[in-house]
C-alpha cells in the first residue's frame, strides 16, 4: 500500500487479496492504527507468488528494504538464514548465515524455518566432518 507520495507504507500478505481488501474497507472493527493506515492508502500494487513460502520472504524482504511505517513488527533486524558452502578455503564449510556476501560462497536458501537449517547443517557437518 502506498500514500500520495508513492511511498509503500505497509505491506502485508493474503491468502484472499479480495477478502483482505474488504476488512480494511468494510470493516467496523478495526483498530485506529489501521484506520489511521487506510486514510492515507492511495494505492495498491499487489504479488502473486506461487506458494505462502515465497509469500513470506517476499514480505519480509520487502519490509527491510522499505521499511515501512506500519510494518512495525516485522522491520527488526532478524533475516531467514541460508546455509553457506564457502568454496575458498582448503576445506570448505557448511555454514548457516543471516547474510549473503559476495564472497566466492555458494549460498542456499532463504529458508523460513531456521530449525530446519540448523538440522541441515548438522546432518551435513556430521556426515562430512573435516
Amino acid at each position: 500500500m502506498k500514500n500520495s507520495n508513492g511511498r509503500i507504507i505497509y505491506v502485508g500478505k493474503a491468502k484472499s487479496l479480495k477478502k483482505r481488501l474488504k476488512q480494511y474497507v468494510n470493516g467496523g472493527r478495526l483498530e485506529p492504527k489501521v484506520k489511521a493506515m487506510m486514510g492515507h492508502v492511495r494505492d495498491i500494487e499487489y504479488i502473486i507468488t506461487d506458494s505462502e513460502v515465497e509469500a513470506l520472504v517476499l514480505e519480509l524482504n520487502f519490509i527491510k528494504e522499505e521499511k515501512p511505517p506500519y510494518n512495525i513488527m516485522l522491520r527488526d533486524d532478524k533475516s531467514y538464514p541460508y546455509i553457506k558452502v564457502t568454496l575458498d578455503e582448503e576445506y570448505p564449510r557448511v555454514i548457516k548465515t543471516r547474510n549473503v556476501k559476495k564472497d566466492g560462497a555458494r549460498y542456499f536458501g532463504p529458508y523460513p524455518n531456521t530449525g530446519y537449517v540448523n538440522l541441515m547443517v548438522n546432518l551435513i557437518n556430521d556426515s562430512f566432518p573435516i
